[in-house]
């Protein structure tokens, strides 16, 4: 009985590690150079993958907490980055406009650093979150899998309707570039 319960489980997670890793890689760029992200962004016209992430309180915050909202998820590598410091600036500025939307800033930076940020920064019309641990960065594709950003998320930019659905995506194709902060604002203006 014990060997069959062992060959189950084993079964089991040999299983769910080949079904992780069925999906295509996307290739992005650093700086003119390919990384390799898990996946593609989810599709537009698709309900948004669920998620739990952690804010700068180092408290659970869900999709499903701003149903009924627009949601942009703006996602990075790092506060830390000039890049993704003008990014977060960006988006603390436009969502103050932006009626029936919240802005999700999404990294793998550990919540107190992302708290530290917004101090220092004068950022309070966003949502930092922390992806430093769940699966988010999988389920949307956007972790990176080589390169010595591995571990890290993509810069992507992600948009999802009031009812769930995504509206509009950006994979930004080299991480030292910003997104396209007209277009990401415009789907939620449509």
């Amino acid at each position: 009985m014990f060997s069959k319960v062992i060959f189950s489980t084993l079964f089991f997670f040999s299983a769910l590690g080949f079904a992780q890793n069925t999906k295509t890689a996307n290739t992005i760029m650093m700086k003119g150079k390919p990384v390799r992200t898990y996946s593609k962004l989810p599709a537009v016209n698709k309900p948004a993958p669920k998620f739990t992430l952690t804010d700068v309180n180092m408290n659970d915050q869900t999709l499903e907490a701003y149903k009924g909202r627009y949601v942009i998820l703006n996602i990075f590598p790092s506060v830390d980055t000039g890049v993704c410091s003008a990014s977060v600036h960006h988006f603390n500025e436009e969502a103050g406009s932006l009626p029936n939307t919240v802005v999700l800033c999404i990294s793998k930076d550990l919540p107190f650093a992302q708290k530290r940020f917004c101090g220092a920064e004068g950022i309070d019309n966003v949502v930092m979150l922390s992806d430093f641990r769940s699966d988010f960065g999988w389920n949307y594709g956007v972790e990176m899998i080589d390169s010595p950003m591995k571990g890290l998320l993509s810069r992507a930019v992600v948009v999802i309707d009031p009812s769930g659905n995504i509206v509009y995506e950006e994979q930004v194709d080299d991480i030292s570039h910003e997104p396209n902060y007209e277009a990401a604002i415009a789907a939620v203006k449509k």
